[in-house]
């Protein structure tokens, strides 16, 4: 067995120690004080639930606060800073770092270190290894949970506590990184959110909130059948599926492409002139359109993508076709996005809408001066979106690269 991982630090060449748990840390389970005794309640020891540990690596308060009195009359026990939570019933596997001591109910048990044998960031960086533990052990009766006993027993490889701190503090930085830019993400996905709902009229109204200051005139309300139609999706047999070259005939499920998050523009099929002049399929070449769902749960999803090229699309989609003398498609792919199509579902077997039901939807349109304004403006924020996530998922692939080479 390998002693020793495949990336390390300079300066570290002793073998790693294969361990227990419970040699290296105690094992600390939870308690909940009687909710009918007032004095247990409301004091200022910070008491934690599963349900509280979430994205956040390090807890700093928690919802529910316990008394010393509570601590007394419970199971609960008093946890030091850098105590690990490890929820140990439904959920298994969650974890977070205590930055204030402080308690839990009994749906945790919690890792406390020994001081001089284990680095607190170490092991929690560590969580897939215990969350695959503890569903094993944890496996195979009505209400699965694991015990602090089975937990104790989980074998472990260590380094000495130096090689721990270096690792536990490398990638206490990279989690710190992932946080950064999982935040800078959301900050943009908010913001457009909340642009959304300003930049466009709200029902009754002809004007937006908020505009740009060059413009002032009000918005035309126009039904989409008026401005565009609503095109259905055409049958993709098994057999003629599969080409690589061609043109793209999409289906739900190039939506989940990466690279296809806002432009649809790769497929996972493409047709040659020959398998559409036999099947007789018409192209839709009068682009940009948007494409989006029509039938099944993916209907749900409320998802649309903008097509920039000639294209098909099978059954269980549909495309909207703009009239380019009318629409700035960046507009009109922003517009959509505003637009609930989940409210058209019929009721049946699947949920489901027809082009007609697209048609009667009434929007409100702008000059299309205003229009290119805003479309410019809302596609350079999802560019700013797909970057945020594209450095987000590249350290996220790092960083799982990294925890397979530097743990044994």
């Amino acid at each position: 067995m390998t002693k020793t991982p495949k990336l390390r630090f300079p300066g570290f060449t002793d073998d790693w120690e294969q361990r227990k748990l419970g040699e290296v840390a105690e094992i600390v389970g939870g308690g909940t004080p009687s909710t009918s005794i007032q004095n247990y309640w409301d004091g200022d020891i910070d008491w934690y639930s599963p349900a509280e540990i979430g994205n956040q690596i390090f807890l700093k308060g928690s919802q529910k606060k316990i008394t010393e009195l509570g601590i007394q009359k419970s199971s609960a026990k008093i946890l030091p800073v850098g105590t690990v939570l490890f929820t140990s019933r439904a959920g298994i596997g969650n974890t977070a770092i205590l930055a204030r001591k402080g308690a839990t109910n009994q749906g945790f048990q919690s890792i406390v270190p020994h001081i001089g044998e284990l680095n607190s960031y170490f092991i929690f960086s560590r969580t897939s290894e215990l969350k695959k533990y503890g569903e094993i052990q944890g496996a195979g009766s009505t209400f699965v949970e694991v015990s602090g006993k089975q937990m104790s027993k989980m074998p472990i490889t260590l380094p000495t506590l130096p090689e721990q701190e270096a690792i536990g503090t490398f990638f206490r930085q990279l989690d710190e990184l992932l946080t950064l830019h999982q935040r800078k993400l959301d900050d943009v996905k908010n913001l457009k959110q909340s642009l959304l709902q300003k930049m466009f009229p709200k029902n009754g109204e002809v004007v937006p909130e908020v505009r740009f200051p060059e413009f002032t005139d009000a918005w035309e309300q126009r039904k989409l059948g008026e401005v565009g139609f609503a095109k259905s999706g055409t049958g993709f047999p098994d057999e003629e599926q599969g080409g690589m070259e061609g043109i793209p005939f999409f289906k739900v499920s190039d939506m989940n492409t990466k690279g296809n998050e806002n432009n649809l523009v790769v497929a996972n099929n493409y047709v040659t002139d020959e398998q559409i002049r036999r099947k007789k399929w018409n192209v839709i070449d009068d682009v940009p359109a948007i494409f989006f769902a029509k039938v099944g749960a993916a209907v749900m999803l409320n998802r649309k993508r903008l097509v920039r090229l000639p294209f098909l699309l099978d059954n269980n989609t549909m495309a909207y076709i703009f009239d380019k003398s009318l629409w700035d498609c960046d507009f009109g792919k922003t517009i959509f996005e505003t637009i609930n199509l989940t409210k058209l579902t019929q009721v049946g077997a699947l949920p489901s809408y027809n082009a007609s039901d697209v048609e009667a939807i009434k929007i409100y349109l702008p000059q299309r001066e205003e229009q290119e304004a805003i479309g410019t403006f809302f596609r350079q924020l999802d560019e700013l979106l797909t970057l945020h996530q594209r450095k987000l998922e590249h350290l996220q692939s790092l960083k799982k690269s990294l925890l397979q080479q530097m743990f044994v």
